[in-house]
């Protein structure tokens, strides 16, 4: 009898229809809005993404990213948190052994046909801008930008040759970064570009023929998502792509590697503690490191 008497919440759930909301098979959903007149003209492409989190990037001044451009990017990979994977790798590095740091400005480019050939020439018409988003960037980048160009990784194609470079170059741009091609190889490592490094895949001798599709707005580099702001910072292993506001927190991260590597250094060549004790430090030695500190 107890067993039967179990079941009936049961049934009346079910004849009564309180067990879920359903929501029907053939759902409604309100039309898109229509973008204004002149939307379509905006410089910065629009990205749905952007317009959350957009609003809420932290400005970074030019003394900050003069200041990581000394930090390892070890040390950036202990500070990042989650972002620590948002890392590319596989560059060729026009300017070997030059770091690269600032701010992302993006760009997307797809190969050529008729019909979106035609609305990229229409859409340059309209927003008087180059269907070459490199020609856009030797116009419109601010000094410290760091062009990122999304160009179909090692299958894809060329982003520019020297007189590309050079115009982006002498709007104070820090620098490029291709998931892609570059023309002018010779060129391009030419000592005229000596602290404008130019990060690529390969580089080939074809002119350009992609075209732009979307300017400044998120794109994917390699196996990472890179958002227009991004803070950039790179060398001949890699890149990291972060946000701005973790900026203080990888200068105060740097600072307390910097004096604990320091200490370690000093602890090793003493020579009157274990390598297993200094590194890392034990905690009898992490107490002497406090103490010192707070001297």
């Amino acid at each position: 009898m107890r067993a039967n008497l179990s079941l009936i919440p049961l049934i009346l759930l079910i004849s009564t229809g309180t067990t879920q909301a359903q929501v029907s098979y053939n759902q409604e959903f309100a039309p898109d809005v229509p973008a204004p007149a002149g939307f379509r003209a905006n410089r910065t492409s629009y990205s749905a993404i952007m317009d959350v989190l957009g609003k809420n990037q932290t400005e970074i001044s030019a003394e900050k990213l003069e200041q990581l451009k000394s930090v390892p990017l070890e040390v950036i990979f202990g500070a990042v948190g989650d972002y620590r994977l948002n890392y590319a790798t596989g560059f060729k590095n026009t300017q070997p052994g030059e770091r690269l740091v600032g701010r992302a400005l993006t760009m997307r480019f797809l190969p050529p046909r008729p019909d979106f050939t035609r609305a990229a020439n229409q859409l340059a018409e309209e927003g008087n801008w180059d269907r070459r988003y490199y020609a856009r960037a030797a116009e419109e980048a601010n000094p410290n930008d760091v062009i990122v160009a999304e160009l179909g990784g090692s299958e894809g194609h060329n982003l520019f040759g020297d007189m590309g470079a050079t115009g982006i170059q002498m709007r104070g741009a820090a620098g490029v970064i291709i998931d892609g091609g570059m023309r002018d190889p010779i060129g391009l490592q030419d000592d005229r570009f000596r602290e404008f490094p130019i990060l690529h895949k390969f580089s080939d001798p074809h002119t350009t023929s992609w075209l732009g599709a979307e300017f400044n707005t998120p794109v994917r580099i390699g196996g990472v998502t890179v958002l227009p702001g991004d803070i950039v910072i790179g060398d001949d292993g890699g890149v990291f792509f972060f946000p701005p506001e973790l900026v203080e927190v990888v200068l105060e991260y740097a600072a307390s590697v910097e004096t604990r590597e320091a200490f370690q250094l000093e602890l090793l060549e003493d020579q009157s503690y274990r390598f297993r004790d200094v590194y890392p430090l034990a905690p009898p030695l992490q107490e002497e490191l406090r103490q010192r500190q707070s001297n």
